[in-house]
């Protein structure tokens, strides 16, 4: 069955960037001139995605702003004659892409999360996107990479890319035949392990491909790291009945839960971007020759 939906879950706090997301929704915020979640938005209805399902909280209505209409702004546009600001303004939502939005009550995990949404998903194959992990795949996108094995292999696909090894209790890591990689069977999957327990060097990131049976298996597994319902640990669940495929994607990732990770993010996208790319990259020349 292809897959058609899309759930982005939206509902977290923000506290790494506290004070910034105190009012403003962290997957809100720009790079360069776009913020994150129409870039995650982007790349799901490049491979295919139709239905956006967001699951959000009660101080998360400027995302489903972002993506309405906004007819003042658009008549304003208009007057002015600012055609080309317009259909900007107009595209963001592509037409016959259609959204639905759920509100999690309290933050309980990102398992919870996805199980939040089964009433949207029902019984369909579906993809999730966590707007942090902001990835450029290039020609093409880390989703679309996806697609392409779960039509192989018609299973449940997972995105993973190598990590530190003194990094492996920040992610899920999987247990893979690392010779087959880029594209292996899951042998098993743990949340957030030390690193001398993880069973591989293989991360995984903010990209998901999941049969609904996970929402059942979600519904009935206890609290675990952190105590919170683990995604994680349904997949592990999930293993013993099917295969679960690891996907080593094919481009560059940017945590943008990190501030860090979000300023290099920024940098490289601004560094691209076709209208400001020649003047940045000057500007930033000049700054830092002015540092040395």
């Amino acid at each position: 069955m292809k897959v058609t939906k899309a759930i982005f879950p939206v509902a977290g706090l923000g506290t790494r960037f506290l004070p910034a997301t105190k009012a403003n929704p962290k997957e809100m915020m720009p790079v360069v001139d776009k913020p994150l979640i129409q870039y995650a938005v982007e790349e799901a209805v490049s491979a295919g995605i139709t239905q956006l399902i967001f699951v959000t909280s009660s101080s998360k209505r400027a995302i489903e702003d972002h993506f309405d209409s906004n007819f003042e702004l658009e008549s304003n546009l208009i007057e002015r004659g600012k055609f080309e600001l317009l259909e900007i303004v107009r595209n963001i939502l592509p037409e016959g892409v259609s959204c639905a939005y759920i509100r999690q009550k309290s933050p309980q995990g990102l398992g919870h999360a996805v199980w939040c949404a089964k009433e949207f998903v029902l019984n369909e194959p579906f993809a999730v996107l966590l707007a942090d992990d902001l990835i450029d795949g290039g020609k093409k996108s880390c989703l679309q990479q996806m697609m392409d094995v779960y039509q192989q292999t018609n299973t449940s696909v997972v995105a993973v890319e190598k990590i530190a090894q003194t990094e492996t209790k920040k992610y899920g890591v999987v247990d893979v035949d690392v010779t087959k990689m880029p594209i292996a069977v899951i042998r098993g999957i743990v949340e957030k392990p030390q690193p001398d327990k993880a069973p591989s060097n293989y991360g995984v990131v903010g990209r998901y491909i999941l049969k609904p049976r996970i929402f059942d298996l979600i519904e009935n597994i206890s609290q675990g790291s952190g105590g919170e319902i683990q995604l994680t640990d349904a997949i592990e669940t999930l293993l013993k009945e099917e295969e679960v495929y690891a996907l080593q994607f094919k481009g560059k990732r940017y945590d943008c839960g990190s501030k860090l990770g979000y300023l290099e993010a920024t940098l490289a996208y601004a560094l691209k971007h076709p209208e400001l790319a020649q003047d940045f990259k000057h500007s930033l020349q000049g700054f830092l020759e002015c540092m040395e």
